[in-house]
């Protein structure tokens, strides 16, 4: 029997920051202010040494972290990797983005279609890729999306984790444990 909880937390209603690891704080802050519009909101001296940087949106409702990799635990890279998506309000934005990359000199992938909306990667300075994705698909019940070398190739309506979601999707209520 699970002892997962499935209700909400009450007055938890968004990430707070994105936390990333970047190899130069001073070029990192500039890119992020300058693609994203953001404001220089805090900076973090440590030993004597300045090592991480807040910014935010003016409107407050994101704000990304930087740290600087040497400093962080593991030294983490994060090249190629997606590790936080933004929801514009259209795909209007996404052009908007293009555009605002294009004037900065900025590399991005192009807009790109999917089966539930048009997506926008845009690697930073050190390869970590935020992406931008106009979602218009479901949140509801459960979709599993499958690729095969980086291509869409379809989707499937029963998960594939084991646990309760997935026994209960596919009709079994029978009394498992994990081991």
């Amino acid at each position: 029997m699970s002892t997962r909880t499935t209700t909400p937390i009450a007055g938890l209603t968004r990430i707070a920051q994105v936390k990333l690891p970047v190899t130069d704080l001073a070029r990192s802050v500039a890119w992020y202010r300058d693609l994203l519009g953001l404001r220089l909101w805090a900076e973090f001296v440590e030993d004597g040494a300045l090592r991480g940087a807040g910014l935010v949106d003016e409107q407050g409702r994101f704000a990304v972290a930087l740290r600087e990799r040497e400093a962080c635990a593991g030294r983490p890279s994060l090249d190629g990797f997606d590790v936080v998506a933004f929801l514009p309000d259209g795909e209007d934005v996404l052009r908007e983005l293009v555009a605002r990359c294009e004037r900065l000199g900025v590399a991005h992938h192009g807009i790109r279609r999917t089966p539930d909306g048009a997506v926008l990667d845009v690697p930073d300075p050190d390869g970590t890729v935020l992406r931008f994705y106009h979602y218009t698909g479901p949140l509801t019940g459960f979709t599993g999306i499958e690729s095969r070398d980086g291509a869409y190739t379809g989707r499937y309506d029963v998960p594939r984790l084991d646990g309760d979601d997935a026994m209960a999707a596919a009709g079994d209520t029978g009394d498992r444990h994990l081991g």
